[in-house]
C-alpha cells in the first residue's frame, strides 16, 4: 500500500488559503484504499476500507517523501500518525470477531435457498413461460409490430402540423432585383445599376408576395425555388409604397410544378412564438429563425415615411429577410421588411390585416389606406376637457388644423372634440381597444377603411354632441412623402436648379423639417426651392440661397414648379427678381442669365433645361400627303 505513488483528485481554495478539500490516496499495485474524508486547518479524520497491518519503519520511511512534496508537511504528518494509531488498534477487533461464531456467506445462502425450496411449490421456470405465453394470447389482440408502427406514423401524420420549413421549402422563393434611380440632387442623372435579392412567398391566384423596396425601381427582376439553380423572369404587377409590399408574377409554367400557396392568418398576441423564413445575408440556403411577439404599435414605415399597423419580433431580420413570410403555426401571421440596424434582435413585420388591405385593393387596381387629413393633439390633461365642456366619461382628440383638400374640411372644425369613430370610443391617448388585451392609435382603424369608404365620426362641439359621415380619401400632402414611380422634376436658369420640395430631399440634406408639417392651400401646390446652383459668373454672391423656398417671380406667387417654369419663360422684362423666404431677394439680368445657361448647361454636359414634363406640349402636325407624292402612287 505505502510504495506507490499516491494521487489527489480534488482541491478546494477558500479564504483561509488553499487547502485539500478531498483526498483520494490509491495504491496501484494493491487494492487497499485510504482516503482522507475531510481535510480543514484544524480538523483531520481519517479512515481506512480495509484492514492493514501496522506499517513498519521502512515503509514510513518511504510514505514521507511523498507527503512532503504536497508542500503540507504539518497536515500530512498529523493524518499519517493518525492512519498509525488507527492500524495498531485493528488487531482488539478482530480479537472480538474470533468470539462470535463463525458462519460462512455461502452457508447462509444455502440455508436459505433450503427454506425456499420447503415452502414453494416445484413449478419449472419452462412451466412458467409457457403459462405467461398463454394468458398474454387470450387477452392480447393479434396486430403485428409493423402494423402498429404504420399506424402510429399515420395517427402522428394527421395530428402534427406541419412545421414552418416544411412549409417554407415549396412556397418561399429568393428574388433577385437590378434597379436604377435618378438622383436625388442631380435629377437630369440616373443612377448607376444596383443588384439586391430578397424573399418572397406563393398565396392564391399565382401571385407572389415581397416588399416594395425590394423591387423599387426595378429594371429586371427574377426568382428562384429553393433547390433549384434555374431563376425565372418575373414581372411587377403591382406596388404599394405606402405599405411596402407588392405583386409578382411568373408566367412560366414550369416554376409552378411543385410550388404550395400559403394562407395568411391572424394577427399573433403578444408572447406568442412566430418563425421567420427567407433568405438572408450570409448563405444561399433557406434560413429560419424563431422569435416571439414583443410589441404591436403603428410605426411610421422607412420605405414610404407611412404610418400603419406594425408587429414587433424579437427575430434580426437582416438583409436578403425582406418580403419572407412570418409564421404563426401553419399559416402566415406577416410579412418581414425591416429591423433597427443598431441594436440585434429586433426586427419588425407587415401583419396581415395590412396585407389583406393591400390585396383587396390589387383586386381594384389602386392602393390606398384611409385618411382623415387632420392633426390632432391628445386630451391627458383634466383642465382642457374642463374647457372644451367634456364630462367624466368623456374621452377624446382635440381637432387642430384640417387639410383644406378634404372631406373633413366639410364637416369638422378647428377645436372639434372627436370622441369616437364608427362607434369605437377614442382614449384621451388617442388609442382604440385591439385585440382585447391591448390598445392601438384610432389612425389604425381609419387606415384600413378604402378611399371610397367613410367613417361615422362623433365629435362634441362647444358641448353638444354631433355626427358626420367623413370620407377618408387621403389628399396629397404639400410636402410629398416620397418621389416613387415618378419623374424628377426639375428647372434651371441663370445656374439655379430649381425643384420641388419632397420628404427624401428633406432626409437628404440638413434641410429644417418644418416644412413637412404644413399643408397645402390649393391643388398641385408645391414649395419651390433651390437645390443648387451650378457656379457661373452670374450667379456669382448667391452662393448661401440654396435650399431656400422661391415665393414669387417678379411679384407673382409661384403655385408649383410648373408655374415658375412657365413665368420665368415668358419673362420680357430686362431683370428677373425673385423673392425668397426669410425676406432674401435674388436679381437676375434676363439676357445674360439665358445667355449663362446654354453655356452652364453644355459645360457640364446636362442635356435639358428641364425636366420632361415641364417641356411645352409639341402639336403633332401631320402634313397631308397628295395622292401623286404619295409612294404607293409611285
Amino acid at each position: 500500500m505505502y510504495r506507490s505513488v499516491c494521487t489527489m483528485s480534488r482541491f478546494y481554495c477558500n479564504s483561509s488559503g488553499l487547502v485539500p478539500r478531498f483526498l483520494v490516496v490509491c495504491n496501484n499495485s494493491a487494492p487497499k484504499t485510504a482516503t482522507l474524508r475531510y481535510v480543514s486547518s484544524s480538523n483531520l479524520r481519517c479512515s481506512s476500507k480495509t484492514s492493514t497491518p501496522a506499517p513498519s519503519g521502512t515503509a514510513k520511511d518511504k510514505i514521507t517523501p511523498v507527503v512532503d512534496n504536497f508542500l503540507f508537511s504539518s497536515i500530512f504528518q498529523g493524518w499519517m500518525n493518525g492512519l498509525f494509531q488507527q492500524e495498531k488498534e485493528q488487531p482488539v477487533v478482530n480479537e472480538a470477531n474470533n468470539t462470535t461464531p463463525s458462519v460462512t456467506h455461502q452457508e447462509k445462502e444455502e440455508s436459505s435457498v433450503d427454506e425456499a425450496k420447503n415452502t414453494t411449490p416445484s413449478v419449472t421456470h419452462e412451466e412458467k413461460e409457457e403459462s405467461v405465453v398463454d394468458v398474454a394470447k387470450k387477452t392480447t389482440p393479434s396486430v403485428n409490430h409493423k402494423e402498429k408502427e404504420e399506424s402510429s406514423v399515420d395517427e402522428a401524420k394527421k395530428t402534427t402540423p406541419p412545421s414552418a420549413i416544411d412549409l417554407a421549402l415549396n412556397s418561399v422563393v429568393k428574388v433577385f432585383t437590378v434597379s436604377s434611380k435618378p438622383r436625388l440632387f442631380q435629377p437630369w442623372q440616373i443612377s448607376m445599376q444596383n443588384e439586391c435579392s430578397g424573399s418572397g412567398f406563393l398565396i392564391s391566384g399565382k401571385k407572389i408576395i415581397t416588399n416594395a423596396h425590394v423591387v423599387d425601381n426595378h429594371t429586371s427582376v427574377k426568382v428562384q425555388k429553393h433547390g433549384s439553380a434555374t431563376m425565372y423572369k418575373a414581372k411587377v404587377r403591382m406596388i404599394g409604397h405606402e405599405c411596402d409590399l407588392a405583386i409578382l408574377e411568373v408566367d412560366n409554367d414550369e416554376f409552378w410544378e411543385g410550388m404550395k400557396f400559403l394562407e395568411l392568418g391572424d394577427v399573433p398576441k403578444l408572447q406568442e412564438e412566430v418563425h421567420l423564413v427567407g433568405y438572408p445575408c450570409g448563405g444561399d440556403s433557406i434560413s429560419v429563425t424563431k422569435g416571439v411577439v414583443s410589441r404591436v404599435e403603428l410605426k411610421e414605415y422607412s420605405h414610404s415615411s407611412t404610418e400603419l399597423l406594425t408587429i414587433q419580433i424579437d427575430a434580426a431580420i437582416n438583409s436578403g429577410n425582406s418580403g419572407g413570410p412570418v409564421f404563426l403555426g401553419n399559416k402566415v401571421a406577416g410579412v418581414a421588411f425591416e429591423g433597427l440596424f443598431w441594436s440585434d434582435g429586433i426586427g419588425y413585420m407587415i401583419p396581415t390585416p395590412v396585407v389583406k388591405h393591400f390585396l383587396d385593393c390589387v383586386e381594384e387596381k389602386h392602393v390606398s389606406f384611409g385618411s382623415m387629413n387632420i392633426s390632432y393633439q391628445t386630451m391627458g390633461n383634466a383642465q382642457i376637457r374642463d374647457y372644451f365642456k367634456m364630462s367624466k366619461d368623456m374621452t377624446g382628440i382635440l381637432v387642430n388644423e384640417i387639410n383644406p383638400l378634404s372631406d373633413a374640411y366639410n364637416f369638422l372644425k378647428k377645436d372639434d372634440v372627436i370622441l369616437a369613430i364608427d362607434g369605437v370610443p377614442i382614449g384621451n391617448d388617442s388609442k382604440v381597444p385591439f385585440l382585447n388585451q391591448d390598445t392601438v392609435d384610432f389612425k389604425h382603424l381609419v387606415s384600413m377603411k378604402k378611399p371610397s369608404e367613410t367613417a361615422l365620426i362623433k365629435v362634441l362641439r362647444e358641448g353638444k354632441e354631433c355626427e358626420f359621415n367623413v370620407g377618408l380619401k387621403p389628399v396629397q400632402p404639400l410636402v410629398p412623402l416620397h418621389n416613387f414611380d415618378k419623374i424628377r422634376s426639375y428647372y434651371i436658369y441663370g445656374g439655379f436648379l430649381f425643384v420641388p420640395l419632397s420628404q427624401p430631399y428633406i432626409d437628404g440634406s440638413d434641410m429644417c423639417e418644418c416644412s413637412s408639417k404644413k399643408m397645402p392651400k390649393k391643388a398641385s401646390e408645391q414649395i419651390v426651392i433651390i437645390s443648387q446652383i451650378l457656379e457661373d459668373d452670374i450667379n456669382a454672391g448667391y452662393a448661401s440661397f440654396e435650399d431656400l423656398q422661391v415665393k414669387k417671380v417678379n411679384g407673382i406667387e409661384v403655385d408649383n414648379l410648373k408655374h415658375l417654369c412657365q413665368v420665368i419663360e415668358e419673362c420680357s422684362t430686362g431683370f428677373l427678381r425673385l423673392d425668397l423666404e426669410n425676406e432674401k431677394v435674388l436679381i437676375l439680368n434676363n439676357k445674360l442669365a439665358r445667355k449663362a445657361n446654354s453655356t452652364i448647361l453644355k459645360e457640364l454636359k446636362i442635356p435639358s433645361a428641364m425636366s420632361d414634363d415641364l417641356q411645352p406640349r409639341q402639336v403633332n402636325r401631320s402634313r397631308l400627303v397628295s395622292p401623286r407624292h404619295s409612294k404607293k402612287n409611285n
